[in-house]
């Protein structure tokens, strides 16, 4: 699968999140997905910070869309190889200041199979 095509997934991966459209965002991934994410650490402490399975997915961006209504995601930079691509955004939610965050998605066959968020 060619870099650009990741990329177009990355954008998709935006569009559906910032729609706050959750089937759109699951259907972009692999049934058996790994998901790591320190906000996972801090709202979740049993997951360790990482969740598995568009189950766990579900109910993790649920939570997420009904906590932070205003929750959007602006990209600023991709960057991809023929494995994953590399993402740079800035996180908003009405009355917190911007958060910039990176999060990789490795992708196979035509799937997100495993994300990994890095934040301060």
């Amino acid at each position: 699968m060619k870099s650009i095509t990741f990329e177009h997934i990355a954008q998709q991966w935006f569009d559906a999140f910032n729609a706050h459209d959750l089937e759109a965002l699951l259907a972009l991934y692999d049934d058996d997905a790994i998901h790591f994410s320190p906000k996972l650490k801090i709202r979740r402490p049993e997951t360790n910070g990482l969740v598995q399975g568009k189950a766990a997915l579900r109910s993790w961006w649920k939570d997420s869309f009904e906590r932070l209504p205003t929750l959007r995601y602006q990209p600023t930079s991709f960057t991809s190889n023929d494995q994953r691509v590399f993402m740079e955004y800035i996180r908003t939610v009405d009355s917190e200041p911007g958060m910039l965050i990176a999060e990789v998605l490795e992708i196979a066959k035509g799937k997100i199979s495993a994300s990994r968020v890095y934040h301060g």
